[in-house]
């Protein structure tokens, strides 16, 4: 099938940071720039016409300048109009959002063409013939985690049938403020502190010389603990700190743990919503912050206290633009800093964790979902966004950290978080 769709507007404009950032990161993964893909599952809520849900994709197209948008070294480009192939999947005996999933991953693992294709790739699920989801695949280059959750929010409404305000802000509006003096002067500031803090750390991740990779050499292994989930909002409320920072010290613990450095150095991936337009905007703003914390001692509560300060630090100083921080990067002598954390919950907590959900670790479980020949990092840390129970996974470099020691990562994580509450 097809949906055609008419927008408002198009023209071309240079990249935001965050899209600059995210189209250097598509080219150093290359084979494996499938990672950077955004698989996503919009549940057909109510009992609803297949008409109605591909109207309803329709305006999410139309009003939104990064779903119609190609990308090349020039830019982004915007049409006004087009044509999006959408495929329809009938679940069968299945369950309708297993299948969907499932889809959606599926359509993941292609890597997209972006000066060519569509930033994103739907298919409608069937169940008895009638809509029951749309699995969708976006390019990172078009959407982030926050921006997916808007979208979320934007297709309740539709299939409603509700009027939606006017978009205010766009990816194009994005760029033209950062090409401003004002946020030149931001990105200068920004560099100046990356410079001043890489003077005083570790040029590479680890201390120690990689071994032989396993095969496949760069694995995601999965945690699923409600125990993490409860245990982190406990302290959380108990240390009036992020969820977050709490989670961010114990991976910082554990990644000290596999080095013998006196300081630990991440990159922090984070969304850059704090402005009142981009926090409405659906596109790319998010840049990478660099966090640097010593070597935890056996206070963990100070801890949590001092690296969620310290993020905040760092989340101030992540508006910059991409090539001059490239080129301030290697004249300070090319750090790698390829250890990475990233929580992709749209908002704090668990808002679905049961109620009867508790510190035990007998639900606990990890797994190996996802492989790639290559990817631009050593270890990565990710908070998954399933809002009923606490996902952590760790995107490793065998060649760095087995599989053994991964799974024992994860689980220090949850002992440590579970053993301070």
């Amino acid at each position: 099938m097809k949906i055609e769709f008419v927008g408002a507007t198009e023209g071309e404009a240079p990249m935001t940071w965050g899209q600059r950032l995210m189209w250097r990161a598509v080219h150093l993964m290359g084979a494996s720039q499938n990672y950077l893909n955004c698989p996503f599952v919009f549940p057909v809520y109510g009992r609803r016409e297949l008409s109605t849900v591909l109207d309803a994709l329709r305006v999410l197209i139309e009003r939104h300048e990064t779903l119609r948008t190609t990308f090349s070294d020039a830019g982004q480009r915007v049409s006004r109009e087009g044509v999006l192939e959408i495929e329809l999947v009938e679940a069968g005996a299945e369950r309708g959002l297993r299948v969907a999933e499932r889809v959606a991953g599926e359509m993941a693992h292609t890597v997209f063409d972006h000066g060519a294709e569509w930033p994103l790739r739907c298919t409608v699920v069937l169940k008895d013939g009638r809509p029951f989801a749309l699995a969708c695949v976006f390019t990172h280059l078009a959407v982030d985690y926050h921006a997916l959750a808007l979208l979320a929010e934007e297709w309740k409404a539709l299939l409603r049938g509700a009027e939606l305000p006017p978009v205010a802000w766009q990816p194009r509006d994005q760029a033209g403020l950062e090409s401003s003096d004002a946020w030149q002067a931001r990105s200068t500031r920004s560099i100046a502190y990356w410079r001043d803090v890489l003077r005083d750390v570790p040029v590479e991740v680890f201390d120690h010389p990689p071994g032989e990779p396993e095969d496949p050499r760069f694995i995601e292994v999965i945690m699923d603990s409600p125990a993490l989930a409860v245990a982190a909002t406990r302290l959380s409320n108990r240390l009036t700190v992020s969820s977050t920072s709490v989670i961010l010290a114990a991976c910082a613990e554990a990644l000290a743990g596999v080095n013998t450095r006196s300081r630990v150095v991440m990159q922090l991936v984070h969304n850059n919503r704090r402005d009142a337009r981009t926090r409405e905007m659906v596109g790319t703003v998010g840049q990478d912050a660099l966090l640097v914390l010593d070597r935890p001692g056996p206070d963990f509560a100070e801890f949590c206290r001092t690296t969620h300060r310290a993020a905040l630090q760092a989340y101030r100083n992540a508006h910059y633009d991409p090539a001059a921080m490239t080129v301030m990067r290697e004249k300070a002598g090319g750090h790698d800093l390829d250890a990475f954390f990233n929580d992709r919950r749209a908002s704090p907590g668990w808002p679905a964790l049961p109620a009867d959900a508790d510190l035990s670790v007998a639900k606990t479980r990890t797994y190996t979902e996802n492989a790639w020949p290559g990817v631009r990092f050593k270890v990565f840390f990710t908070v998954g966004a399933d809002a009923g129970t606490g996902l952590l996974s760790i995107i490793a470099d065998t060649a760095y950290l087995p599989r053994a020691t991964v799974e024992s990562m994860l689980r220090g994580v949850e002992a440590r978080l579970v053993a301070a509450v």
